[in-house]
């Protein structure tokens, strides 16, 4: 099978400093990178899209955690691929293990957008350069939708900076996951894990953008929305989903690779 897989190790700046682990939002990052790397294999990376003048986005991420998360300097392995192709959209799934376990697992939903037009380039074009994998790490694709909100319990606002771009000029996917992060206290983050995180995004924004990033509960315990928006318009909504946190074993007593060097 048409399976790209890239190993990394969790390295500082991608790590949650109360626990040594790495932070779940950190994960979007390896699985960006690893879909990069397996699209230059396909002679699609993003500096493949200059001369035809299109680039890639992604619109929707769908992660979910199943097991304990890798500590710092533990080496992970992204499985990716493409398991599905239409007119217009490329659906990629995925896996993360470390110690042979997976600890995450998702999917996502890309485009390749024309730059003169803003619309999205027919897949027909290079659709041979990938094989489809009957595969599916969270089953069918569902289309994304927000719960019910009831109440809103914080609200933080951003402008963006240079630290927020990507290579395309528009605000990096990390920045709005980033500002929904900030929107949980202390207290809340030492009581819960994350367990799942669904994303959309809207619309693009850039440098000196001032963004609002507002949380609600919803009608499910445990359930919250974000809704990260630019003078009132949502740009990006996400979705988390949370669990209390149990006894785990602590880095101190954990037998890593790194204490052996």
């Amino acid at each position: 099978m048409n399976i790209y897989k890239k190993k990394y190790n969790v390295i500082l700046d991608n790590m949650d400093i109360s626990n040594y682990t790495i932070r779940p939002i950190s994960v979007i990052m390896y699985l960006q990178d690893a879909f990069a790397r397996y699209c230059a294999t396909k002679k699609m990376a993003a500096y493949d899209l200059f001369e035809p003048n299109q680039y890639w986005i992604v619109t929707e991420f769908n992660i979910e955690f199943i097991d304990n998360l890798p500590f710092w300097s533990e080496e992970i392995e992204v499985s990716i691929w493409v398991s599905e192709i239409s007119k217009i959209k490329i659906y990629t799934d995925y896996e993360i293990r470390y110690k042979d376990k997976t600890f995450a697992r998702g999917n996502s939903l890309w485009f390749i957008i024309d730059r003169e037009t803003k619309r999205p380039v027919k897949t027909d074009i290079f659709a041979e350069r990938f094989e489809v994998v009957d595969n599916l790490a969270l089953g069918e694709h569902k289309k994304f939708t927000l719960p019910e909100i009831k109440e809103k319990v914080s609200e933080i606002k951003h402008t963006n900076n240079l630290s927020d771009l990507d290579f395309n000029q528009h605000v990096n996917n990390k920045s709005y996951i980033n500002l929904a992060e900030m929107t949980a206290n202390n207290e809340f983050r030492k009581k819960y894990n994350l367990k799942s995180l669904n994303i959309r995004f809207n619309k693009e924004t850039f440098l000196g953008d001032t963004l609002t990033c507002s949380t609600y509960k919803t009608n499910t315990e445990n359930i919250y929305t974000h809704i990260v928006e630019k003078d009132g318009i949502s740009v990006c909504d996400i979705s988390t989903t949370w669990k209390e946190k149990t006894n785990r074993i602590s880095i101190v007593d954990y037998d890593m690779d790194v204490k052996k060097e």
